[in-house]
């Protein structure tokens, strides 16, 4: 007899198990006598290790402390020195490299001293080293220093400030990122100016939907597809101008009036060196829990790696897809597994606890509560690959009628709890809540939709 719940928890996992970023350096990077080789299915680089002086590792992210390890493994003592900053918590046992802790999504003072040892080594190195940087998400938030300009004062209560208007505007990762590069002094490509002329080989890992690279960590070794103008129209469309105050007002208009310096562009020479290569995708979750859903015998389909938008809008989506599938068979004959992946976002309302995919999940038995029809033995499950959504100590949370009638025990409406975005109290209170941990990765979320 199937277990739904338990079923959609273990195609979650499979996607998990599929990004570790241990596994993924080990099958990314060799090492032959002095050839290190950087192999993905439409790359391959070459790295004759004998030509250079030093070696050194930068890092920053949720998963960059377990790409470090990776690189340790492989490597060895032929790297000269490292500084890698992870989301607290988030740690792994390492010789060589320095492995530092800060928080997210808010950055805090140990973030920006981090920030500064990793470019004070970054300027370190000379035209015969070689300079591996580990970018992961959460990078942004994780290293801040916040840019230093004569006249323009900026610091990191002013970044605090802008990160936590802009995260609760409803803003995307593209639009927050895009702000977020013109008040820092690594993000953007200035991390790859601080290292020029040094060689410079940049391995990612994407949790931004569409695997922009300047988007992923905000492009600390990137050239920066956006301006000064872009920044600024992005706090105009969320009216958030006096929430992220007055110096990053200031900040971001003298990017586009051209009187600060702008982030380094496509063409800029801070580039000649440096070699960026995507190792990690939310894809690659997907397709390992599609192998998971066929395995565990049900009919399949990823429907999209791109989701995006508010996140109890798109509840809406797969609970119209769930009952499509009772009703129609479509897209699929039961028993269906419809996985889905990407980003979206939460315009803040209230005052409650919670993610985005706690609160699609709240959305979805909301959506139940007005009309269940078609969509009585649908479960859905919506996570974190990161372990952590939102400000939470949850991976993410399971739907389903039966979810929705234990709450009706105990006299929860979800859509209160959506109205106040506290979707943490109500699946902690029905005791549906996913807690993974800190899985050391970051490569979006997923969804699990299963129609038995």
């Amino acid at each position: 007899m199937r277990n739904p719940l338990a079923d959609a928890e273990a195609i979650f996992r499979a996607g998990l198990d599929r990004v570790d970023p241990l596994a993924m350096m080990q099958r990314v990077l060799t090492l032959t006598g002095d050839t290190l080789r950087v192999t993905t299915e439409t790359e391959c680089h070459v790295y004759d290790l004998a030509r250079y002086r030093r070696i050194f590792v930068l890092g920053m992210g949720k998963a960059s402390g377990r790409m470090a390890l990776g690189l340790e493994r492989l490597l060895g003592e032929r790297i000269t020195a490292g500084v890698v900053a992870v989301k607290e918590g988030y740690l792994e046992t390492l010789s060589r490299i320095r492995l530092l802790e800060a928080a997210h999504p808010v950055p805090d003072a140990r973030g920006e001293a981090a920030a500064r040892e990793v470019l004070t080594m970054a300027r370190q190195a000379g035209p015969d080293d070689l300079v591996i940087v580990l970018v992961s998400g959460g990078g942004s938030a994780i290293l801040a220093a916040p840019l230093d300009l004569p006249g323009l004062p900026l610091t990191l209560a002013d970044k605090q400030a802008a990160t936590r208007a802009l995260l609760a505007c409803g803003a995307s990762i593209h639009e927050i990122n895009c702000v977020r590069k013109k008040l820092s002094a690594v993000k953007g490509g200035r991390l790859a100016a601080a290292i020029a002329p040094a060689d410079c080989l940049g391995l990612l890992l994407s949790d931004v939907v569409g695997d922009d690279l300047d988007v992923i960590a905000s492009g600390p070794t990137v050239p920066d597809s956006t301006c000064g103008a872009d920044a600024l129209a992005v706090v105009e469309r969320y009216g958030v101008g006096e929430r992220i105050g007055q110096n990053v007002l200031a900040v971001l208009a003298a990017v586009a009036a051209g009187r600060a310096p702008e982030t380094p562009k496509a063409g800029d020479p801070v580039f000649k060196h440096v070699r960026t290569v995507l190792i990690g995708t939310n894809c690659q979750a997907l397709l390992a829990a599609r192998d998971k859903a066929a395995a565990l015998g049900y009919a399949t389909l990823v429907l999209t790696s791109h989701l995006a938008g508010e996140s109890r809008e798109m509840a809406n989506l797969f609970l119209g897809v769930a009952k499509d599938i009772a009703e129609y068979a479509m897209p699929l004959p039961r028993p269906a597994c419809c996985i889905a992946g990407g980003e979206t976002t939460v315009t803040l309302r209230g005052p409650g606890k919670g993610g985005r995919n706690q609160e699609m999940a709240l959305a979805f038995l909301a959506g139940l509560a007005g009309e269940p029809r078609n969509a009585e033995e649908a479960v859905f499950l919506a996570a974190s690959t990161d372990g952590s959504d939102g400000p939470t100590d949850a991976t993410g949370a399971f739907a389903s009628l039966a979810i929705l009638r234990e709450g009706q025990g105990l006299g929860l409406d979800p859509r209160a709890f959506l109205a106040a975005n506290d979707a943490y109290h109500y699946f902690e209170a029905v005791g549906r809540l996913l807690k993974t941990g800190p899985t050391n990765t970051n490569v979006c979320d997923v969804k699990v939709l299963l129609v038995p």
